[in-house]
Parts: C-alpha cells; structure tokens; sequence
C-alpha cells in the first residue's frame, strides 16, 4: 500500500501538472521577455516576491505532499527543464528553482 507522501512521485500525472502549473502561472506573471531583458531591471526581492506568490497559488492544492529528498530534487529538476522550454534565461531558472524548494520546504512544516 502506497503511502501518502509516495503520491507525487507514484503519479507522474499530478506531479507534471504541478510542475508545468507552476511555470505557466509564472510566465504570466514574470514572462521570459521581461526576465530576460537587462534592459529591464527588476529587484531580486521584487523578483522573489513574485515567485512566492506564484508558488503558494500554485502548492496550496499540493501542501498535504511531502515530498522526501529525491522527491524535491525531481521536483526541481522538473521544473527547471520547464522554465528553460519556456523560454528563460539560465541565471534565472537557478533562482527560481531554489526559491520554489524553498517555498515547497515552508509549505511542508
């Protein structure tokens, strides 16, 4: 019998959609073209602000999931691959990724 904290990584389906959840929801509201403009210069804190909103938008359906080690570092290698597909730039792929395990590790207290 699975256990609970298995759900993510035993369905790939919920555990994809949260994943491409996560970056449409932030393409919109920090699309490529902006994030990847210097041109455009937005505060780190302004950046992880909107990375934390976006994210507990997006894990509120997801909090019950706890995720062990392999789990997070799936999760986000997953979610990279994403943001990279979507369109940004290497710099802030790393960034986001570290702020969305940050924010799925509060989630998970």
């Amino acid at each position: 019998m699975p256990k609970k904290c298995d759900s993510m990584l035993l369905y790939p389906g919920s555990f994809e959609a949260l994943v491409q959840g996560v970056a449409q929801r932030m393409s919109t509201r920090f699309p490529p073209v902006v994030a990847n403009d210097p041109e455009r210069a937005v505060s780190q804190e302004r950046i992880a602000e909107i990375l934390r909103d976006t994210f507990a938008a997006t894990l509120q359906s997801a909090r019950e999931d706890r995720l062990g080690f392999l789990g997070k570092l799936r999760l986000r290698n997953a979610f990279k691959r994403e943001l990279r597909e979507i369109g940004y730039d290497e710099k802030f792929v790393a960034f986001a990724a570290e702020q969305f395990i940050a924010q799925l590790g509060r989630r998970a207290r």
